[in-house]
C-alpha cells in the first residue's frame, strides 16, 4: 500500500521584477512590472510504499525541497495530484511552527497541537520530549533565544512523539553538534525498524546509503534516476564530480 502517491504533478512559481514599491511608483510604472513563471518540478510521478525510507538527493535549486513542501500541503501543485495516507509530521526550515515568545515547553504544546495531539496527550509525552531534547533549564527559555541547534533538537523530539506515519524531513538534521546527529540518526533507524515511512532531503550521500532503502534523484524539477541508494547516488557521483 503507498503511503504518498504523486500523478503527473507541475509546480510553477511566478517571479515580479521591477515590482513597485510605493504608490507613485506603482501609479506611474504600473505596465513595467514583469512576471515570468518559472517552472520548478514539471510532471513528477511517484509512488512512495508505506514503510520505504526514501532520500531525495540533487543539486541545489533541482526542486527536491519544493516536492516535500508540496507532501506537507504547505505548497499546492499548479497541476496534477498529490495524496498521502497517514499522519503525517514534517522537519522544514528551522523554527517553522515555533513561536519566538513562547518558551520551549509551550512550543511543545503548541506544535504538538499542530500535528493533532490533546492537551492529555501531549502531558503524557512532555517528559519524554524534553529529556530527548537534552535541553535541561533552557526548555523554560524563550524559544528566539536558542541556537539553531537547540531549535533542531527541540522539533525533532517534537515530531518523533507524535505518533505519525509519515515523516518529512528537509536537511535540518545537518544542523548542531555530531552527537545529537548521531542521537537523531539512530532514532531514524528505529522508525524505520517499526515500518513509518521516512523521505528525506539530504546532501549527505553517506547516510542515504546507510538509513535509505531507495533514492530518488531530482534533476532540473524532473525525475532522473530513482532505485537503490548505492545505484542511484552512483550515477548522481558521476555527474556532479
Amino acid at each position: 500500500m503507498n503511503a504518498i502517491e504523486i500523478r503527473n504533478m507541475y509546480k510553477d512559481f511566478k517571479l515580479v521584477y521591477d515590482k513597485p514599491t510605493t504608490l507613485k511608483e506603482r501609479i506611474c510604472f504600473w505596465k513595467t512590472t514583469k512576471v515570468q513563471k518559472r517552472q520548478v518540478l514539471k510532471n513528477i510521478n511517484l509512488d512512495i510504499k508505506k514503510g520505504e525510507t526514501v532520500a531525495l538527493i540533487g543539486t541545489n535549486g533541482s526542486g527536491k525541497s519544493t516536492l516535500l513542501k508540496l507532501m506537507t500541503k504547505i505548497l499546492y501543485p499548479n497541476k496534477g495530484t498529490l495524496e498521502t495516507h497517514g499522519k503525517l509530521t514534517s522537519l522544514l526550515e528551522l523554527g517553522a511552527g515555533f513561536h519566538p515568545d513562547f518558551t520551549g515547553r509551550e512550543n511543545i504544546y503548541f506544535n504538538a497541537a499542530i500535528f493533532g495531539l490533546t492537551r492529555q496527550e501531549i502531558d503524557k509525552r512532555i517528559d519524554e520530549i524534553i529529556e530527548f531534547s537534552e535541553l535541561g533549564d533552557f526548555i523554560d527559555n524563550p524559544v528566539r533565544t536558542y541556537s539553531s541547534g537547540m531549535y533542531m533538537r527541540l522539533a525533532f523530539s517534537i515530531a518523533i512523539n507524535v505518533d505519525a506515519e509519515i515523516l518529512l524531513i528537509d536537511e535540518i538534521l545537518a544542523v548542531g553538534d555530531q552527537h545529537f546527529q548521531d542521537k537523531c540518526f539512530a532514532k531514524l533507524k528505529e522508525m524505520k525498524k517499526s515500518e513509518k515511512t521516512i523521505v528525506i532531503v539530504t546532501h549527505s550521500l553517506g547516510q542515504v546509503r546507510e538509513l535509505c532503502n531507495r533514492a530518488i534523484w531530482i534533476y532540473n524539477g524532473e525525475v532522473r534516476m530513482d532505485g537503490t541508494p548505492n545505484e542511484v547516488v552512483d550515477e548522481y557521483l558521476k555527474v556532479c564530480q
